[in-house]
């Protein structure tokens, strides 16, 4: 049973919240879409340069779902606008490595080639944690056999 400053504590209570207040923002609400993914580099991030001179990282995010003999795999392109060592950490990562990412969600719409109307989805990296390397890369080269069997 509820002890008595507890229920009057929920008697004062409103049975609602009004949708204009907010205690922890004096500016208006804004909408929001964002998405979190955990999956695999497609490629090595890359480095390039927006039309102003502005360096951003792009990479592509894999994740894969369904029963192992018919799995699909969605692919994610994602743009960092990071500076300094966490930029670095992102280019530092090899092809596979397993990432969680937090993401701002955009939808652009933009005409084609032949004048067809498009839609695409961006994703705006605004945090990252490498979740492991690839299996390949986590072999040191002490665990490898002497004997050269196997090597290339």
């Amino acid at each position: 049973m509820a002890s008595p400053s507890a229920i009057r504590c929920l008697r004062r209570a409103p049975a609602f919240a009004p949708l204009t207040s907010r205690s922890f923002s004096t500016t208006p609400r804004a909408s929001l879409a964002r998405m979190s993914i955990i999956g695999r580099l497609a490629a090595e991030p890359e480095l390039t340069n927006t039309s102003t001179g502005r360096e951003i990282v792009r990479y592509a995010l894999g994740t894969s779902y369904g029963p192992k003999e018919d799995r699909k795999t969605s692919w994610f392109s994602v743009t960092c606008f990071d500076e300094g060592p966490r930029r670095d950490l992102l280019l530092s990562q090899p092809k596979g490595t397993l990432v969680y990412l937090d993401a701002e969600a955009q939808m652009r719409t933009f005409e084609d080639e032949s004048g067809r109307k498009q839609s695409r989805l961006n994703l705006i990296q605004r945090n990252f944690e490498v979740l492991s390397k690839p299996a390949r890369l986590e072999t040191s080269a002490a665990e490898e056999p002497e004997s050269g069997i196997g090597a290339s």
